[in-house]
């Protein structure tokens, strides 16, 4: 591990909840992430949208533990409960290159934010060693723009969430403060840093960002006007995908308006929606997305 990472991870801020754990030393944030990566899958994946993995699969590394943590997370099993496997830096670039010799796409970081420095200084290994596919950013788009900045030049393409414009929701459902804010920050830096979209003559994305948004059920309301102000920001100069994936999980009391799955209605509502502003760039679900045969195992698979 270089001194780079050393000193980001002496006063760990990577992420808008800003810690200062010196996670060199065992002391752990909200995150719950040491100094050493850890993750529970690197394989192919076939359940992105078509333009990422296509028919042959996109290279998914799934990170352990999550900078969010929302209370409704279909990966939970390694959000919150943090199952996985630690590796060296130097083992996570062989995985990068293992999943270019399965022919995967690209290589997909899932829930990368709170290894940052490590996953560069992987990359830069990887590449010196022949990688050549493009990269993919996967995160829940709670970041701050000081982190992405520091993957310029890394990173093809840009895949965040955008859960919620009620920052009451993202304080309920994440425990986060200022999410739309963050959110919205660090995804005009990633629009500025991609520049221009770009897909091979499969139709595979190479370079882009594409926001994914996720209906609740009972929240139609938010998810239209987080797509109003997306598309007033960035009109079609981004790919939205609009997700029907929402599987309900074992949740408090509390969180019973979160016990049941999408209406087929309101999913369509909120296509409509989409296409009266004039978004053309997007994807929309089938109804059996929402199928927790859609959520991969995480059992280590390619970590060992």
């Amino acid at each position: 591990m270089n001194d780079m990472v050393l000193d980001i991870l002496k006063h760990c801020t990577l992420c808008p909840r800003e810690c200062s754990t010196d996670r060199t030393s065992g002391e752990l944030g909200f995150c719950q992430s040491s100094f050493t990566v850890k993750a529970a899958r690197a394989a192919l994946h076939f359940w992105e949208e078509p333009c990422l993995s296509a028919k042959a699969g996109s290279g998914a590394v799934f990170f352990s533990s999550c900078t969010l943590k929302c209370v409704f997370c279909q990966n939970y099993h390694i959000s919150t409960l943090k199952n996985g496997q630690e590796i060296s830096i130097k083992r996570l670039s062989d995985i990068f290159l293992n999943l270019q010799k399965q022919e995967a796409l690209n290589i997909n970081l899932v829930t990368p934010t709170h290894f940052v420095p490590q996953i560069i200084e992987a990359l830069d290994i990887a590449k010196n060693n022949g990688l050549s596919l493009p990269i993919i950013y996967n995160s829940s788009g709670y970041e701050k723009i000081s982190t992405i900045q520091m993957l310029k030049g890394y990173i093809d393409i840009y895949l965040p969430d955008f859960k919620y414009y009620d920052d009451a929701l993202a304080l309920k459902y994440s425990n986060a403060l200022n999410y739309r804010q963050y959110a919205l920050a660090a995804l005009q830096e990633m629009v500025k840093q991609v520049d221009k979209t770009s897909f091979d003559k499969n139709g595979v994305m190479t370079k882009g960002v594409m926001v994914r948004h996720m209906l609740l059920p009972t929240h139609l309301d938010d998810s239209k006007k987080v797509l109003d102000m997306l598309f007033a920001v960035f009109d079609n100069d981004i790919y939205y995908s609009l997700m029907s994936q929402y599987t309900p999980l074992p949740l408090f009391d509390k969180f019973a308006e979160l016990q049941n799955k999408v209406k087929k209605k309101d999913y369509q509502v909120l296509v409509d929606h989409a296409i009266s502003l004039g978004i053309t760039n997007g994807f929309v679900q089938q109804k059996q997305a929402a199928k927790e045969s859609f959520i991969p195992l995480f059992d280590n698979t390619g970590i060992n």
